[in-house]
This record gives C-alpha cells, structure tokens and sequence, in this order.
C-alpha cells in the first residue's frame, strides 16, 4: 500500500518537478549566456532624470557566479572607484580617502552609484538561481522573439530584496529581454528591458539595458556595452581586495 502511494505521489507531482527544474534551467542558460565563463567589458552607463544626466564610463571583470569587480573610469571625480564581489559579499574601494568598504546587508537595496540599479543588481544573478525557486507562467512576444515568462519566488530563508521578479526569456536564443521586479508586498518597483541585440566575440546578446522605475516618470538608467570577451582565463586572486585598489 506505502509502496502504491509512493508511485501516485510521483506521477502526480511529477509534472510540477519537471516545470520548476526547466524554469531553473532556461534562467541558467541565459545568465551563462550573457556571462560566459568568465568576461572583460567596457560599458557606458548613462543616469537619466528629468531636467539632467549624468555618464559614467567603467570596466568590469567577471568569472562565473561567484566573482565580479568594477572599476570606473571617467568622470574624473569618480576615477579609481571599485567595487569588488565575492560570493554575496560586496567592498567598495574609494582612492579619495584610500579605503575600502564592506557593504552591510542593510544597504543591499540602496542605489548604485546613484542610479537605479541596487548594490544588490551586482550579485543578483548567482542569488537568482540559489535563492529563488522558478516558474513557467506562460509565453509571449517581445521584439519579434518568442520568450517564455518566467516568475521567480524567494525561498522562505533567502535574504533578497524582491518579493517576486518576473523574466522574459527568448525560447531560440536564451536571451533575458526583460525583467519585472516587484516588493514584498506585490508592488512593481523597477522593469529592466534588454535590447541592440548583436554579436559580441561570438555571442548573441542584448547591448542595451535599461532599469526603469515603475512610478519615477522621466527617470531610467541605461547600460550600454561597447565591447566584451569572454572566456578569458581570469585567476580567481584577480578578484580580491588588494587587486581591487591598482588593476585598471
């Protein structure tokens, strides 16, 4: 009898283990998509709000899920300024005062170099497979391409900032067209959409993206890359404190 219940639990949520694994799997292909093994970028990132704006120019190392680091080049008041990732802690260099800052949880979900992307954008993609649990909620058409829409709900025990993100993800090419991002309380806060597909060192992917707050009119920040290589071989004592401070 325990054995027939056994096999009757499996047929029926089967279907449903099946579902969560393959929403994992289609946000695994395309973070790995976009990121590859490792990368090198050089971006431009422009801060928009009503009556002014603000660029920023920087570079950025990368190397799977675990490690990032970030180092601004221009405006020249913001020259030298790092940001370092390990896992899901993140330091911050500043060469004016000649120290670096471990960023406390508590400020996980303020601004990023005063625009609309959080401290907590810098680790969100390796926290989106480890602290979320994925969902196919159905499919749509963006920018000509089929996508599937994707939700993704926290663990109980995950310490994120989102209450719930939603994605769309191109069925061809695994490309993240969009994201919704919503409060604890069901509230949207922030839509980043993805666009200028083109081929970068071999890979599709978007050049553009823009976060947009949900109830900030006039107001976005966009991300523009000018060019990127991936696969590069990276030691992981790149990404440490003392390299955080010198690399350029």
């Amino acid at each position: 009898m325990k054995k027939t219940l056994s096999l009757l639990l499996i047929f029926l949520l089967a279907p449903a283990l099946l579902q969560a694994q393959g929403a994992r799997e289609i946000v695994k292909k395309a973070l790995d998509n976009f990121r590859g093994e490792s990368s090198k970028s050089t971006l431009t990132m422009k801060i928009i709000r009503p009556g002014w704006s603000r660029e920023i120019r920087l570079k950025a190392w990368s190397k799977g899920e675990k490690y990032s680091l970030i180092k601004i080049l221009a405006p020249a008041r913001d020259k030298g300024v790092a940001y370092l990732k390990v896992g899901k802690e993140i330091w911050n260099w500043q060469p004016s005062i000649e120290r670096s800052i471990k960023l406390p949880p508590s400020m996980m979900g303020q601004s990023w170099m005063g625009s609309d992307f959080t401290n907590d954008d810098l680790v969100r993609e390796s926290s989106e497979l480890r602290d979320y649990t994925h969902r196919i909620i159905g499919s749509d058409t963006l920018q000509g391409r089929d996508c599937w829409k994707i939700e993704l709900l926290p663990k109980e025990d995950a310490a994120v900032v989102w209450g719930k993100i939603i994605m769309w993800i191109s069925k061809k090419d695994y490309l993240e067209l969009r994201a919704e991002f919503y409060d604890e309380d069901g509230k949207l806060v922030n839509i980043m959409k993805a666009s200028d597909i083109k081929k970068m060192n071999g890979r599709t992917i978007p050049t553009r993206l823009e976060m947009i707050p949900a109830e900030k009119p006039g107001q976005k920040t966009v991300i523009v890359y000018e060019d990127i290589q991936f696969d590069i071989p990276i030691p992981d004592r790149f990404f440490s404190l003392q390299n955080m401070k010198k690399v350029r």
